[in-house]
């Protein structure tokens, strides 16, 4: 799959590692433990944004979500059982496919595509919701995957970017720690080169049309072997952007 955004050393890592993706104890554990505090942060945005109450069956009815570069569906079943008619995509075949045989064995009607940002632009969509988590990372041209995932919110939509911060904390944590020392992840996983500082993001973001709301720290207490939200940035972090109008 040809494009300025893919790396194609990065499709053939994640192609390898397909068949661990539900596997929580696997080589993916570390976003197992993860996945429910970005779940949750992405709910509340949405509820926020749209005036939803969690409580309610399926809270997301009505509403579309991306989520770009979807791995096997770790975000988009979540979503989709709220209700959300979700589509995922990623530039990875062998992850498309997991995804499908994961959601057909839950019932979940998610829309999976083996495909880029940039084709779901091509076909004119648009989204209230689109999640590039861990993604923008793993890209050769993070500008233009930004650009791309912009056009596709629509107005008065939004936009939530998970990545880690180009910091030496992250370097040491994010890559010596968790990758060489604890194993949490695949060496390889991460290049601390392209990691991206909040304000490179936001200020990518502004050029497309999309303001930044806020930036959320996420960190891992080792003492309650949980993450959690926090004020500190320096690894991990969230970032909420809108587009506005109506």
């Amino acid at each position: 799959m040809a494009s300025d955004t893919v790396d194609p050393a990065e499709i053939a890592r994640f192609t390898s590692l397909a068949e661990e993706w539900w596997n929580p104890n696997g080589r993916f554990r570390a976003i197992h433990k993860f996945n429910p505090v970005r779940r949750d942060y992405i709910l509340n945005a949405i509820s926020i944004t749209f005036g939803l109450k969690l409580s309610d069956r399926y809270p997301l009815a009505g509403l579309n979500v991306l989520d770009v570069g979807c791995g096997a569906g770790l975000l988009c079943e979540p979503l989709a059982e709220q209700g959300a008619h979700v589509v995922g995509i990623d530039a990875t075949a062998r992850n498309i496919d997991v995804a499908r045989l994961h959601a057909s064995a839950q019932s979940l009607p998610i829309d999976y595509r083996h495909s880029l940002a940039e084709h779901v632009r091509e076909r004119g969509e648009r989204f209230d919701v689109v999640l590039n988590t861990e993604v923008v990372e793993h890209v050769a041209n993070p500008e233009q995957l930004l650009a791309d995932c912009a056009a596709l919110v629509k107005p008065g939509g939004i936009m939530v970017v998970a990545t880690l911060n180009r910091t030496l904390r992250a370097f040491l944590l994010a890559i010596v720690g968790a990758e060489y020392i604890l194993r949490w992840l695949p060496k390889g996983t991460h290049d601390w080169r392209r990691f991206l500082r909040p304000k490179e993001i936001g200020d990518m973001l502004a050029r497309h049309g999309l303001e930044t709301k806020e930036v959320r720290g996420v960190s891992f207490n080792p003492w309650a072997n949980r993450w959690r939200l926090s004020n500190d940035d320096s690894v991990n972090y969230m970032l909420l952007a809108e587009k506005k109008g109506s």
